[in-house]
């Protein structure tokens, strides 16, 4: 016997009916039901007008009469959602969803919602998604370019088995968190390595901060180092300030000149490398700060311990990966590269065109005894640029060349110039044999000039193509 309501019951259900028809015809995109079979079971006015259809008329019918290509039946047919998809109704590319209606894991009916906007809409707003991607990335390298360094392991320049290997051992620093200390004159690229090792590992969007031990009075040192609360001393900002180890968190902190840290505050740094905590100045809070660190030292910190001035549980804490650059007199292979890419620099920072340095010049760079090492080199080519009258750096462009050939230009046709040229090439060649062993590739690589050359300049300036022969 069916259930009997009662008038109230009724009414309620006629106001809650009356309602959902309204929110269903109020929709702003057109909605279209229909039952297992396909048929329209109910269909709103705007969907009706978008179709140039009665609406009442549409009730009833199979749902493949009422659209064009639409695939609601097959939905019923399948019980999986379409969800996205593009359908073309009048000439249109729309965004429809069809929907499968179950109960008891039984499809009873399919819902499906019409998106009237074009496809080309969608397009624009897909091209304006890739766009704010694209600038997402761009934002994303320019963070590193500020947040991070100017060199990378390929800025790394050489030849040289000793530089090659630096570069490996650096490679496999990045991969880990250990401290590494790079010892090596002053002028050979300490902190080059330092950045390019930050750049080569998960930290490179991170901070790379850097510290000059032996640039800040040593009443400064800590609270550069771990900063300060207000009120910690005269002169203190009233909001405190940040030291370089909390700067450094999740990034790397560089100390350069290590050896000259003050050796009371070399307790304090070994804690900080062992906690990875610290307090401020003047303040009782313990910060946290998961930094990785690299140091870098031109002086000999195992005489430093023998003298009292460096404390021994400090160097071993510091000293877990080591990287030690020869000075470049070492290895003059790596003067020719280095002095092409110097110059290559130096064209592209001052708009220049190619700037070159013939054999000779080159020559002598290689044979040149460099105590300032790269810096020095640099410093000498920049110097030749200012100074040259060709198109390219010649020997008499250098500075450490013999200073009667400077006072003349090459272009003049005197006996000295020529005499004074030929005893520094021919010098610069014997340094190259005696470097390499009378080995003739190897000086020739060492000169930055052709083998074929060598051989040549040999017989001109008559040098010994063996050791034996030298006298």
């Amino acid at each position: 016997m069916p259930e009997k309501f009662q008038p109230a019951e009724i009414l309620a259900m006629q106001s809650q009916l009356e309602l959902f028809q309204l929110i269903f015809n109020n929709l702003p995109s057109g909605a279209m039901v229909t039952d297992a079979d396909g048929i329209v079971t109910h269909l709103n006015k705007p969907y009706a007008d978008f179709l140039g259809i009665d609406l009442k008329k549409s009730i009833g019918r199979h749902c493949s009469e009422v659209v064009e290509n639409t695939r609601m039946h097959h939905v019923a047919q399948t019980g999986v959602a379409e969800i996205n998809q593009i359908q073309t109704i009048r000439g249109q590319n729309i965004v429809v969803h069809r929907i499968p209606i179950k109960k008891d894991g039984r499809v009873i009916a399919v819902f499906g919602l019409v998106m009237f906007q074009d496809i080309g809409e969608v397009v624009k707003l897909s091209g304006k998604l890739h766009s704010l991607e694209s600038k997402v990335r761009r934002y994303e390298k320019e963070l590193m370019n500020l947040r991070s360094t100017r060199y990378t392991l390929a800025s790394i320049i050489g030849t040289s088995s000793a530089i090659l290997e630096l570069k490996e051992q650096a490679h496999m620093a990045a991969a880990n968190t250990s401290p590494v200390l790079i010892t090596g004159e002053s002028g050979t690229g300490k902190e080059l390595f330092a950045q390019a090792i930050h750049h080569a590992g998960p930290r490179k969007l991170q901070p790379f901060i850097e510290i000059n031990c032996a640039a800040i009075p040593r009443d400064l040192l800590e609270s550069e180092l771990f900063g300060y609360d207000r009120g910690a001393f005269t002169g203190a900002l009233s909001s405190g300030k940040p030291g370089k180890f909390e700067i450094a968190d999740q990034g790397t902190i560089f100390l350069d000149e290590i050896g000259d840290l003050p050796l009371e505050m070399q307790p304090k740094l070994l804690r900080v490398l062992e906690e990875k905590c610290f307090e401020r100045v003047g303040g009782n809070k313990l910060i946290r700060s998961d930094f990785r660190l690299i140091a870098a030292t031109n002086q000999d910190l195992e005489t430093l311990i023998d003298r009292g001035s460096f404390r021994t549980d400090l160097f071993y804490r510091l000293n877990v990966i080591s990287l030690n650059i020869p000075p470049l007199r070492e290895r003059p292979e790596d003067v020719a590269p280095l002095a092409r890419h110097l110059l290559a620099d130096f064209a592209r920072r001052h708009g220049c065109a190619g700037l070159g340095i013939n054999d000779e010049a080159m020559a002598a760079l290689t044979a040149h005894s460099w105590q300032g090492n790269v810096r020095e080199l640099s410093n000498v080519l920049e110097r030749a640029l200012l100074a040259r009258h060709g198109e390219e750096i010649e020997m008499a462009d250098l500075p450490f060349v013999p200073k009667e050939l400077r006072l003349f230009r090459p272009d003049a046709e005197t006996m000295m110039i020529r005499s004074i040229k030929a005893q520094t090439e021919k010098a610069a060649i014997v340094a190259a044999l005696k470097k390499a062993g009378y080995n003739k590739a190897k000086a020739a690589a060492l000169l930055g000039i052709h083998r074929t050359l060598l051989y040549k300049k040999l017989k001109k300036y008559g040098l010994p193509l063996r050791d034996r022969d030298a006298v």
